[in-house]
């Protein structure tokens, strides 16, 4: 684009758009008036290169009126995929439609619901749970024999003397390897390790402080 195509575009398109798009253009999905400006901008230019490398004259009314009418039927300067579900087009068509996670939906005892309620559940992160895997896969790699013999017994549910009687060792053998565990368990995976594993995950926490800020302003 030349600099007198961009100073057309900046000073004489642009207010324009900026007073037509909000009053013209239907907002679809979580668009809003600025991002459908800067969107209508973004198209605007585009449309002023085309013709400029093709040597043709238009005004800037020309363009901002072109401009306003692909946007209205669902055009973006990112495209204008009519398959594409998250795309404009396709939810003008009547094809797709978004809706907010934090909408509310009906329930039989008048409790407060959401989408998100509906479709999350109550496990752990899945990333949560295969960095831990990874740590416990290093953390048995480095204990000798009869330690991981003790601490897979403990996860099975199994006794001390029952280890000891397959690794034939005593009781006060397995007694001090199990005391060692923990020592060596807080050393490898941190102090705080008790309360990492009980600890919700960040994105939860946010969740449930978003939540009783909607629910303080409503009552």
């Amino acid at each position: 684009m030349s600099p007198q195509a961009g100073w057309i575009l900046i000073n004489e398109i642009v207010p324009r758009l900026i007073s037509a798009v909000p009053n013209n253009v239907h907002a679809v999905g979580s668009e809003d008036a600025q991002e459908l400006i800067q969107d209508a901008t973004a198209y605007a230019a585009k449309l002023l290169h085309n013709v400029e490398l093709q040597g043709k004259q238009v005004t800037p009314g020309n363009i901002t009126y072109y401009t306003i009418l692909k946007m209205k039927s669902g055009r973006r300067s990112t495209g204008s995929s009519r398959v594409d579900v998250l795309h404009a087009g396709t939810q003008l068509d009547g094809h797709a439609e978004q809706v907010s996670m934090d909408e509310e939906i009906p329930s039989e005892n008048d409790e407060c619901l959401t989408l998100h309620d509906a479709l999350s559940v109550d496990s752990e992160d899945p990333s949560i749970i295969a960095s831990r895997n990874l740590d416990w896969d290093t953390f048995c790699q480095s204990l000798n024999p009869t330690r991981r013999a003790v601490l897979v017994g403990m996860a099975e549910g199994r006794t001390l003397r029952e280890v000891g009687d397959q690794r034939r060792v005593s009781d006060s053998t397995t007694q001090h390897h199990r005391n060692r565990l923990a020592v060596t368990i807080r050393e490898f995976m941190g102090q705080d390790i008790l309360q990492e594993i009980v600890k919700k995950p960040e994105w939860q926490n946010n969740l449930m402080a978003q939540r009783e800020r909607v629910a303080r302003k409503t009552h």
